[in-house]
């Protein structure tokens, strides 16, 4: 008994000194965070965008936080318990269902550094956003065609509009338009740009806008999600990102239609909750 009481103290204390040590935080990741992979989230936010990216290298992303608090929710079933930073925000646009959320996420998280552009609201939420970036202290950095993010040795997030200020512009069509990729894997994400963005984008980009998994633009909306522009993307999955029994009837019958007729795999937030998709460089998949 007395040898067995020794074992069980020469355990507790090695337990101790591996804690010491920080060695006991491998215990707390979950397989996202030690994950060799790309991994996408689209997270069931309600009617609204929030979309989590963790790269191969620990580099954090967030692209719009949707209407409400909810967004805190899903990231903690995406992000290690003890991970309080992320790297990366990016409001692509001012309206309440893309940045109500960032708000609460600037108030629990670290942010190093938040995208968006010159274009504003009068709305309240958005002056609540102004006011918890700037106590933020975060690098705030306004969207150019063009930029290129390095997240870390092997993934890439290109800005593909808009290609000036945006200040001027209506909300939806300054919504900030980013290609992710991590090898041959990319991942197209749209904000709420409607047609005549798209438009643009596919007379501009040209075949650079082919991805596997595109983010349909404005909720699956009739607004967005121009013909040309998909056959441009030519995507071989589709998320939209909508609420359950939303007062807009999102998505759209007409946009459901085109993707079904181009044999898109298509997934609801509203109806599958969140999509996750995974990519080791070559080939991407949803999980």
């Amino acid at each position: 008994m007395e040898e067995r009481a020794v074992h069980i103290r020469l355990l507790v204390v090695a337990m101790l000194s591996a804690m010491a040590a920080g060695l006991w935080l491998f215990l707390l990741l979950p397989a996202a965070y030690t994950s060799p992979y790309l991994q996408v989230y689209f997270l069931d936010v309600g009617q609204g965008d929030a979309i989590f990216i963790q790269t191969p290298d620990g580099v954090q992303v967030l692209i719009d936080g949707g209407p409400d608090a909810r967004v805190l929710e899903e990231l903690s079933t995406v992000m290690p318990l003890f991970d309080k930073s992320i790297d990366m925000v990016v409001g692509t646009h001012p309206d309440k269902d893309h940045i109500a959320g960032l708000i609460d996420v600037l108030g629990r998280y670290s942010v190093a550094t938040v995208l968006r552009t010159e274009n504003s609201s009068d709305t309240r939420v958005f002056e609540a956003y102004q006011k918890a970036v700037a106590q933020e202290g975060a690098d705030v950095v306004y969207a150019r065609a063009g930029q290129v993010f390095v997240l870390g040795a092997s993934t890439t997030l290109s800005v593909l509009y808009p290609v000036s200020d945006a200040s001027q512009m209506e909300s939806n069509a300054s919504s900030i338009v980013l290609q992710l990729r991590y090898g041959n894997s990319t991942v197209l994400l749209t904000g709420d740009a409607p047609k005549r963005i798209e438009k643009y984008l596919t007379l501009t980009q040209g075949e650079d806008l082919q991805s596997q998994v595109v983010k349909i633009g404005h909720h699956g909306s009739r607004t967005s999600s121009d013909e040309s522009f998909l056959d441009m993307v030519d995507p071989t999955y589709a998320v939209i990102s909508a609420g359950k029994n939303n007062r807009y009837g999102h998505p759209h019958a007409e946009v459901v239609d085109l993707l079904s007729s181009r044999r898109v795999f298509t997934y609801n937030t509203a109806e599958v909750a969140r999509v996750e998709f995974v990519s080791d460089g070559t080939n991407i998949w949803r999980e």
